[in-house]
C-alpha cells in the first residue's frame, strides 16, 4: 500500500526548510502548522515557553519521516479539545 499522503514538500516556500536539523530531501511540509500545538505540554514535541507563548522552533516532529504517525496517534486528543465544555 502506498503512503504518499504522509509526505509533501513545498520547495518553493520562502521558508523551506523552516526548521534546522533534518535533511532537505526528508523534510516534510505536510504539517506546516502543527495540529498538536493546542495540546500544550502534552504534544510530545521539543518546545519551550517564551513569555507565556509556546515556541516550537526546536521541534522537528511534524517535519520528520515519522511525524505523520506521531501526529495521528495524538489527533484524538486535539479533537477532544473541541468537545470540552
Amino acid at each position: 500500500m502506498s503512503h504518499n499522503y504522509k509526505f509533501f514538500q513545498n520547495k518553493k516556500c520562502e521558508y523551506f526548510p523552516c526548521h534546522k536539523g533534518l535533511k532537505e530531501d526528508d523534510f516534510n511540509c505536510l504539517f506546516c502548522f502543527c495540529p498538536l500545538y493546542a495540546l500544550k505540554d502534552k504534544c510530545g514535541g521539543n518546545f519551550d515557553y517564551k513569555d507565556g507563548i509556546k515556541d516550537c522552533s526546536n521541534c522537528n516532529i511534524p517535519h520528520s519521516k515519522k511525524g505523520y504517525d506521531h501526529i495521528m496517534s495524538k489527533i484524538k486528543d486535539v479533537i477532544a479539545l473541541g468537545s470540552e465544555k
